[in-house]
């Protein structure tokens, strides 16, 4: 689990806009790239070379997922 604060922070290291963090699946999500960030003990991969680009179907499963946005910066 994230703490708020780092949630409040993050944004995706590819195009600087929110996230959705999806604690269920232990990661970070960008719907607009369909690309994904791995957490990993509790510590988010943002490096855009060890993300992944998911499928189209994946990508609605994954937003359909319960998920708080990040970058909200408060």
């Amino acid at each position: 689990m994230l703490s708020e604060t780092l949630v409040k922070l993050l944004v995706c290291a590819d195009d600087k806009e929110s996230l959705l963090y999806i604690e269920s699946e232990n990661a970070l999500f960008n719907p607009r790239t369909r690309r994904l960030y791995r957490i990993e003990n509790g510590i988010p991969v943002m490096l855009i070379d060890q993300s992944t680009i998911v499928s189209e179907e994946e990508a609605a499963r994954l937003s359909a997922l319960p998920h708080r946005v990040t970058g909200t910066g408060q």
